[in-house]
């Protein structure tokens, strides 16, 4: 899909450079990944009547560089992402009024950096990458990071953290619990939140499903 008021050649040539970038990416956070989130991202900006193009073109480079989430400096990968999104526009001949406002989405679109931007297009970066997380997508990805980390499932005491903070850095299921479920209030635009209530719904489905096959005796 070339984004309303994008020139094809520029979407284009974004798009390859794109593609390159994320060929070793893990499922997470690979080009389909991308793909997902540019289609979102156009879907809120149409709606919100944000600028489609920087929305999208946000979009299409937001993972230009990225770090392994259990890096220690994995939440400063936006800022060095949007960098490299400014010197790929300013080499493709990108006009000069996208830079600026496509940089500053990709810098401060991570979950991790906590950032709640103020520009239009930034909130809808953000929201469409979040909605990546929920729904039966989201929970394969999940899955695939929780073995790429080499995480247990779930902690076989307390699988649902009835009992206990969740810890998503020792257990896969409690990222459900200490991330996905909290996306929705986290998001900013009513589109975004409307596309989220039925994800979450599904998430809720799965869990339920999941407690009917791995149910926990109760303690003595």
């Amino acid at each position: 899909m070339i984004p309303r008021g994008v020139e094809r050649g520029l979407w284009e040539r974004l798009a390859v450079e794109a593609r390159a970038r994320a060929k070793d990416s893990e499922p997470a956070h690979d080009f389909f990944h991308v793909e997902r989130v540019v289609a979102s991202a156009i879907a809120i900006a149409r709606a919100e009547e944000a600028s489609e193009p920087v929305a999208a073109i946000a979009a299409l480079l937001h993972e230009l560089f990225t770090l392994p989430k259990a890096h220690p400096d994995s939440s400063r990968a936006g800022d060095v992402c949007a960098e490299h999104a400014r010197e790929l526009l300013a080499r493709e001949g990108a006009p000069a009024a996208l830079v600026e406002p496509v940089s500053a989405a990709i810098r401060d679109h991570a979950f991790s950096k906590g950032v709640v931007p103020t520009a239009l297009e930034s909130k809808v970066l953000q929201d469409a990458d979040r909605l990546d997380a929920l729904g039966a997508i989201g929970l394969a990805r999940m899955w695939a990071t929780c073995a790429d980390m080499k995480r247990p499932f779930y902690a076989p005491d307390d699988p649902f953290c009835a009992a206990r903070a969740p810890d998503d850095k020792s257990w896969g299921l409690d990222h459900v619990f200490k991330k996905l479920l909290v996306v929705p209030e986290r998001l900013h635009l009513a589109t975004s939140r409307e596309l989220a209530a039925e994800r979450v719904r599904f998430i809720h489905a799965f869990l339920d499903q999941l407690r009917s096959e791995i149910a926990v005796p109760p303690s003595a």
